[in-house]
């Protein structure tokens, strides 16, 4: 891999200098993070870290699905699951592990542990590609087999970003004598179109609906992509990890806080080689990327469109959304309209669309109120 990263050639300048990132990715930070990766970034270092976690795999419906299961040693801890997104993986979540699995001792409302786990989504990372036509009710349902049969916990909560929502969502929809609570960073669905407004009666000033528009104008282009024609970016990312990095760091790099890299943030360059690393030579010698495995199911997921959700909301138990202020669509505007009942909502004034890595404290004090409204 390292070989095909160095014999990259990129251009020499770029062609449209000073628009820094409103065209994708920098060329210079391109050329930098290509650097990087052939001299100072270490594989050993990345994954003698990575084995500090209990790492396992198990065959749900003939699919491999890996995933880390980290217990607390606190004898009330809930079980919890973890779901990632794209461009994310498992790896998205692990500076949260510890933290969940250890009581803060602060209070009831944040004192509570977690046995924590964190699976690769079929596709993704060390699990397999699942079969044409697959949905993500349909990896909600796996899901909900595995913790309760596999790992034995008869309930447990669920936690979800970027597709993770939508996963997280459709284990709390469908399964909710198992799923006692969950919690999201991100709600399990688009938002409404200028066009829906009227039918919920919810009225944008002028502000909001140029903000809305403007995401979703020129934030959801890889969507279309990725949901429709999946061999096109699939075939060109395959075996091209500068490619890979490209389409993939463009996302971590616009859709994180720009103090990315700054404490509490961990999202370094780093961490964006360590992510694709692990995804080249993983599930990307399996399928031709894991962007299409999962964004294919656009066609499928009736759970991910609006019109949809509105006839699910009333068998929700129990529910907590938070919104950090870098998101790729800030839930400020019509997402803030309810079509889903929140116990709680937060906002954060630090982190993006990746929390576990961006602002993991106010990920982790968050999702421990998870324990203030259920019982497990």
């Amino acid at each position: 891999m390292l070989q095909l990263v160095s014999q990259t050639q990129l251009p020499a300048v770029e062609e449209y200098p000073g628009l820094g990132g409103s065209l994708g990715i920098d060329l210079s930070v391109l050329k930098s993070m290509q650097t990087e990766w052939t001299t100072t970034f270490d594989w050993a270092t990345e994954q003698a870290d990575l084995n500090r976690y209990n790492h396992y795999t198990t065959t749900m419906e003939g699919l491999t699905i890996h995933f880390i299961h980290q217990k607390s040693s606190e004898p009330n801890a809930i079980p919890l699951i973890l779901n990632h997104g794209w461009p994310g993986t498992f790896m998205d979540f692990l500076p949260v592990i510890d933290p969940l699995t250890t009581a803060s001792g602060t209070s009831n409302r944040t004192s509570a542990s977690f046995h924590v786990v964190v699976p690769s989504l079929p596709g993704y990372a060390f699990s397999s590609a699942p079969p044409a036509a697959w949905t993500l009710n349909d990896t909600a349902r796996i899901f909900n087999t595995f913790m309760t049969d596999v790992l034995g916990y008869d309930t447990y909560a669920a936690h979800g970003s970027d597709f993770g929502s939508n996963v997280a969502y459709n284990l709390y929809n469908n399964f909710n004598k198992s799923v006692r609570a969950v919690h999201l960073t991100g709600k399990p669905f688009l938002p409404l179109s200028s066009v829906q407004f009227p039918k919920y009666n919810i009225t944008l000033d002028a502000d909001e609906a140029f903000q809305e528009n403007l995401v979703l104008g020129f934030n959801t282009g890889y969507v279309i992509e990725q949901s429709t024609k999946t061999n096109t970016i699939g075939l060109a990312l395959h075996d091209n990890p500068i490619g890979q990095l490209s389409w993939m760091a463009e996302k971590y790099i616009s859709w994180s806080d720009p103090q990315a890299g700054t404490s509490p943030s961990v999202l370094t360059h780093n961490e964006i080689l360590r992510q694709n690393t692990d995804a080249y030579s993983s599930s990307y010698s399996k399928a031709q990327t894991d962007a299409p495995m999962l964004f294919s199911s656009f066609r499928y997921s009736g759970a991910f469109w609006t019109e949809k959700v509105v006839s699910w909301v009333g068998n929700l138990v129990t529910y907590n959304c938070e919104s950090f202020s870098f998101l790729t669509i800030p839930m400020k505007f019509s997402w803030r309209y309810s079509l889903l009942p929140a116990n709680e909502t937060v906002d954060h004034n630090f982190g993006g669309h990746f929390p576990g890595l961006d602002n993991p404290p106010a990920l982790v004090d968050d999702i421990r109120k998870i324990g203030n409204y259920s019982t497990y």
